[in-house]
């Protein structure tokens, strides 16, 4: 009888061990509300918070948050906001409310949020916390009548690479991994109690139109169009010059390699010439040389950042054109009838 408890134990935990995957984040509509409202207030400025919630099975519940001060660059201040951090968790915790850390969520300016920070701020969260998301929200985009929130996590195979830091083309190959399986999209679901449901089913009825209704009939498109190509502009450039680098790499292996095939036939006509004076031969390869050193390839991290980024600035511009359009097309059939 014991040997069978203590082989279900171990079962029990060898099946804890494995992780189910991520499907779907779970965030309680308070919480959404929250992040709108702090994000809004200090637009265009970008602010960040933390998630609190649960972690159960493949749902990653989000059941509350709280918002970070706005602090600079200064180490006072990081240790202030770390202890502020720490100090209303406490307090939560206090008062019987979700005080587990789940993710952060932060603000972005037209969706240019793909950047090397974001990353090793996941990376910083994932050294204490197994399962963590980022929850995007857009002002800017959500002016257009859209609520541009999105839950991003890093995909594994780009964890393991990063931790090695070794993002060259031939570990890229092997890990066959391009520059769209950096970031992880994670479907949300929100969620609200049975009394708030209820509440909003009820006043659903006498609602009148919203603000929010007029801005989705909003023709006029130009100033989110043109900072959107004026940011796709500035990443093209850099796109430009990260390829002016790997150009310039190659550039360098190709004379070094010409330098190695000089100097070996060089070396083995030496060889060929000890040989017949009765001589022993010299090595083909001679470390201390220049040209036999290594150059270091430069890491294709930033350009794949780059180009999820050009990638989303232009999906944005395909979104708003395919509305514009139809919102041109609704006016036209309203201005003929």
């Amino acid at each position: 009888m014991a040997n069978t408890m203590a082989r279900s134990f171990l079962q029990v935990a060898a099946t804890e061990e494995v992780a189910s995957p991520l499907r779907v984040v779970q965030i309680e509509g308070l919480v959404i509300l929250k992040i709108i409202k702090h994000c809004k207030e200090f637009s265009p400025a970008l602010v960040t918070g933390q998630l609190l919630g649960l972690d159960v099975g493949s749902v990653l519940e989000v059941t509350n948050c709280f918002p970070f001060p706005i602090r600079e660059e200064d180490e006072e201040i990081e240790a202030d906001g770390a202890n502020y951090q720490l100090e209303m968790m406490r307090c939560l915790r206090e008062v019987n409310v979700d005080n587990n850390t789940v993710g952060w969520y932060q603000s972005t300016l037209l969706g240019s949020f793909q950047t090397v920070e974001l990353i090793e701020t996941f990376m910083n969260y994932q050294e204490n916390i197994r399962r963590c998301v980022c929850i995007i929200y857009d002002p800017s985009r959500s002016n257009q009548g859209v609520l541009a929130l999105k839950a991003l996590k890093l995909s594994d195979s780009f964890m393991e690479l990063y931790r090695n830091n070794n993002f060259t083309g031939e570990k890229l190959r092997e890990k066959n991994l391009s520059w769209v399986d950096i970031f992880e999209e994670i479907p949300i679901k929100v969620s609200n109690s049975a009394l708030i449901s209820a509440f909003m089913t009820e006043l659903e009825a006498d609602t009148p139109v919203t603000q929010c209704d007029y801005d989705r009939l909003q023709l006029s498109t130009n100033p989110y169009m043109e900072r959107n190509l004026e940011f796709l502009i500035e990443c093209m450039d850099d796109l430009s010059m990260e390829q002016h680098k790997f150009q310039f790499y190659y550039r360098n292996l190709s004379r070094q390699q010409g330098q190695q095939q000089a100097w070996l036939q060089k070396r083995r006509a030496e060889n060929m010439a000890r040989k017949a004076a009765g001589e022993d031969p010299l090595p083909e390869e001679d470390p201390t040389n220049p040209i036999f050193k290594p150059i270091p390839e430069p890491s294709r991290l930033d350009s794949f950042l780059i180009t999820n980024q050009i990638s989303n600035y232009c999906n944005q511009i395909n979104g708003v054109a395919g509305q514009s359009f139809s919102r041109l097309y609704l006016m036209k059939a309203l201005h003929e009838n």
